[in-house]
């Protein structure tokens, strides 16, 4: 089975075709251009999976805190960004982001649920000035709610991808994850 997957995840990979990394609003729509955002960027999509991850790994009312903290909070710095005060060291604070919570799940840091979300909280403040400050013409409410709905939906990938491997028992691959992460954080540094 797994060999099967790798295979598979391997063949799409190598058929994928290079992606612009965000939709014209002009084309788009602001919504969707919103939506796309964290879609097309591996720095927000594994930072936001992982998320979810270590927040099923924590458990209990982690499961909703954690996210929930971060789309709020990412909403701040969104609204700080739009209102023209963007935060300094936006992408190398997002790459950290990637490493960081990467190495929460490798780790299997298992902090206080409100730890766990001013952790999770102070890296949203960085992703959320990014998409305030690559706003450009769209329309600021709708592009802040097509970012927010695609990233509670990696949350939700995150969440299910780390429940699913604990309820067949394996928090080896779990932590694997979370280094992988980790990984590629420090891969997206070098780059």
């Amino acid at each position: 089975m797994f060999k099967r997957l790798s295979l598979t995840a391997a063949t799409l990979a190598a058929a994928t075709a290079p992606a612009f990394a965000h939709l014209n609003p002009h084309e788009h729509g602001s919504l969707m251009a919103g939506v796309s955002h964290p879609l097309f960027g591996w720095d927000h999509i594994l930072v936001m999976v992982a998320v979810g991850i270590w927040a099923a790994m924590i458990g209990g009312r982690a499961l909703w805190v954690v996210p929930t903290a971060f789309v709020a909070m990412m909403g701040v710095g969104y609204a700080m960004a739009v209102a023209g005060f963007p935060l300094p060291f936006v992408e190398p604070v997002i790459l950290a982001s990637v490493v960081a919570v990467g190495l929460l799940i490798a780790a299997a840091v298992r902090l206080p649920v409100a730890a766990a979300a001013a952790v999770v909280g102070a890296f949203a403040l960085f992703h959320g000035s990014a998409h305030g400050g690559e706003l450009g013409s769209a329309g600021a409410m709708s592009f802040g709610i097509g970012f927010v709905l695609a990233t509670a939906g990696l949350h939700l990938v995150g969440i299910g991808l780390g429940a699913g491997l604990a309820r067949v028992g394996s928090p080896l691959l779990v932590r694997g994850l979370g280094a992988a992460s980790a990984v590629a954080g420090l891969y997206l540094m070098a780059a």
